[in-house]
Formats: C-alpha cells, sequence, structure tokens
C-alpha cells in the first residue's frame, strides 16, 4: 500500500537527499552510541484497542498491514524509518512496490529467526531473572550498533544516487 502510493508521486531526487542526512545522523548516533534525537516511531508496542473483541479476519487485516510491519507499533531502531525514503525513492510504482515487498519480507524473516535462535538459546527459567535482562540489554546495542553501521552504507549508496539522480 505504501509503495504504491509513494512511487506513484514524484519524490525521488527529494527522497534521496533526505535519505542521505537520515542515514548518516542516526548511522552515527547509533554506531557511536550517542544520544540524539529518536528515531521516528511510537512509544506503545502493540496498540490493544486494534485487536481486542475484533473477527479472525481483521486481526489478519491489522497484523499484517500496520502492526507487523512495525507501522505503529514502537521500533528502537532508526533503520526502519528509512522504509518510507526508500520506497519514494524510486522511479515507478513497481520498484517501490517491490521495495516495499522486500524490506517487508527482510524485516518479518529477520524477526522470526532472532525470536526463533533467542528461544533456542534461552535457558529454562532465565527468562525473567537478572541474566536474561542484562543478555537482552547486551543484545539491544549489538543490534542499534549493527543497524547504524548498515545506516551508513545505505546512506553512502543514496549520496551516490543522488548526484546521479540530479546529474
Amino acid at each position: 500500500m505504501l509503495g504504491l502510493c509513494l512511487g506513484a508521486l514524484p519524490l525521488a531526487g527529494a527522497a534521496l537527499a533526505v535519505a542521505v542526512v537520515y542515514g548518516c545522523y542516526y548511522g552515527l548516533t547509533e554506531v557511536t552510541g550517542r544520544r540524539g534525537l529518536a528515531p521516528p516511531g511510537r512509544t506503545w508496542q502493540v496498540p490493544q484497542t486494534m485487536v481486542i473483541s475484533a473477527s479472525p479476519g481483521r486481526r489478519v487485516v491489522v497484523w499484517g498491514a500496520i502492526l507487523g510491519p512495525g507501522f505503529a507499533t514502537r521500533n528502537p531502531y532508526a533503520g526502519f524509518g528509512l522504509l518510507p525514503l526508500l520506497v519514494a525513492a524510486m522511479s515507478g510504482v513497481r520498484a517501490a512496490l517491490m521495495v516495499g515487498a522486500a524490506i517487508g519480507l527482510a524485516h518479518g524473516s529477520a524477526r522470526a529467526l532472532a525470536l526463533l535462535r533467542d528461544l533456542r538459546e534461552l535457558p529454562a527459567g532465565s527468562a525473567g531473572g537478572p541474566i536474561g535482562h542484562l543478555d537482552l540489554l547486551l543484545k539491544t546495542v549489538y543490534w542499534r550498533r549493527l543497524d547504524g553501521c548498515i545506516l551508513l552504507v545505505i546512506a553512502a549508496a543514496a549520496a551516490a544516487a543522488t548526484v546521479h539522480h540530479f546529474t
């Protein structure tokens, strides 16, 4: 849906330029561990009002279109905010739909694999203990730094694409 809307608008050059600034700022912030502006997103994890007393069909639509991709849920990593910019940077609707689908597939697959890995590595009964909590915090720092590195790579690619787009 996002790919269809943003891909139809002539926003490629502006979206690329904003992606460069966004990627550099949040990439450096996450890699260095310094405080900065909070990444775009929501403050809640799952808005229960969207799924309580809903039919199974509505739950599937809500989870698949809004909550699953992270548009209405809290996502602490700044890399997720690049989705609309990258989709808008595509030259046509088909390319925008393909990029949106690829990002969604990568996002969902990574979350599912991380969850399976964490469940496999978690010793029985340690989820609520201090060691389990410390391990979770360390993983969050690791993933935030990795997200920052990826943002910097994307910013460099977007900078090259911006130069190519405007020359």
